[in-house]
């Protein structure tokens, strides 16, 4: 799996930035790496193919039942949000569910005052988790699949985490939901997601906000990439207005870009059954921490995140700094 994970990365290449206020968008070019047929999430529950359910009439808050109808494989993403059932949850890791197959997938709760049903199955509402929390989520699934080969979070550390962002952001639910803090920050996501667009070849990108790399999100295939741009590109977003600095410092952006990438490319890697299908690659070092979903020597997903940016949730933000960012914007 590191070998097929080295080889992919350095396959990417950078091309000219996108930015907007303090985010910075790194398209990487790179030719398709699969040819493999599947649908994504949000093309399966469209097409009524994809079933998502609470596991049994109790429900279990780590897990959810998953059922495909169709012949072609689909492919769920880290971080994406289930909405529904007893209460929204987000995907602990990539997944690729065989085709007419059924699966527990592990998924960690993102709405946490809320225990009963709101509909018999799950839908989507096309959000993902913030990147931050994404990375933090990471990092606990790795010490998970170490110590018991289990994808399993700290839910009571995310639940801190949303409850805190939600605070900074004013966006509180009756049950906590972090969906209430994309809904509050809606417009502010909306000036963003205005100012960048996938470029021709691109396959992945890398994330910067206040002038640091963030993350980093490729794929096996440019119109994968194509289909979840805007989808990721809202999670970065989320953290770049919670993060607002008016005088990011940093060095230039391909600079920043080229040392994370090398950054991936050198960190350790240990492999994993994945949940249903493929490999799961776990990336870690003292820099970055992330994972690549690969099937068939294929990577078909690829996330890592900096640990310098995921440590930054915790960190505190003045009430000078919110004003500064919702004047701006109101500009």
């Amino acid at each position: 799996m590191e070998k097929v994970i080295r080889s992919y990365l350095s396959g990417l290449r950078p091309t000219e930035p996108q930015s907007y206020c303090n985010l910075t968008v790194i398209p990487l070019l790179g030719e398709d790496h699969t040819s493999d047929d599947y649908l994504l999430l949000d093309e399966a529950l469209a097409l009524e193919v994809l079933v998502v359910a609470e596991v049994s009439g109790a429900g279990s808050v780590p897990e959810l039942r998953v059922e495909n109808a169709s012949e072609r494989k689909v492919l769920i993403l880290d971080g994406e949000e289930l909405v529904g059932a007893k209460q929204n949850r987000v995907v602990n890791t990539t997944i690729l569910i065989a085709g007419k197959g059924a699966f527990v997938i592990p998924v960690s709760c993102v709405e946490q005052g809320r225990w009963s049903d709101d509909s018999s199955f799950f839908r989507s509402e096309e959000r993902m988790m913030n990147a931050d929390l994404r990375a933090m989520k990471a990092n606990q699934v790795y010490a998970s699949l170490q110590q018991s080969k289990e994808y399993r979070s700290d839910q009571g550390a995310i639940w801190n985490e949303i409850s805190d962002k939600a605070g900074r952001r004013d966006a509180f639910s009756p049950s906590m939901a972090m969906s209430e803090i994309y809904e509050k920050d809606r417009p502010l996501l909306r000036e963003y997601e205005k100012a960048f667009s996938p470029v021709p070849g691109q396959i992945g990108a890398v994330f910067l906000v206040n002038g640091e790399a963030a993350g980093l999100e490729t794929f096996g295939r440019q119109d994968t990439l194509a289909k979840v741009f805007g989808k990721l590109l809202k999670s970065y977003a989320l953290d770049a207005v919670d993060r607002y600095d008016t005088t990011p410092e940093g060095p230039d952006p391909s600079t920043e870009t080229r040392t994370f990438l090398d950054a991936c490319g050198s960190a350790r890697v240990e492999a994993f059954a994945a949940p249903a299908l493929g490999t799961d690659g776990r990336i870690s070092s003292d820099a970055v921490i992330g994972f690549a979903l690969a099937f068939e020597d294929r990577v078909l997903h690829l996330s890592a995140f900096s640990r310098k940016g995921a440590r930054g949730i915790h960190g505190k933000r003045s009430p000078m700094a919110r004003f500064t960012t919702r004047r701006r914007h109101a500009e």
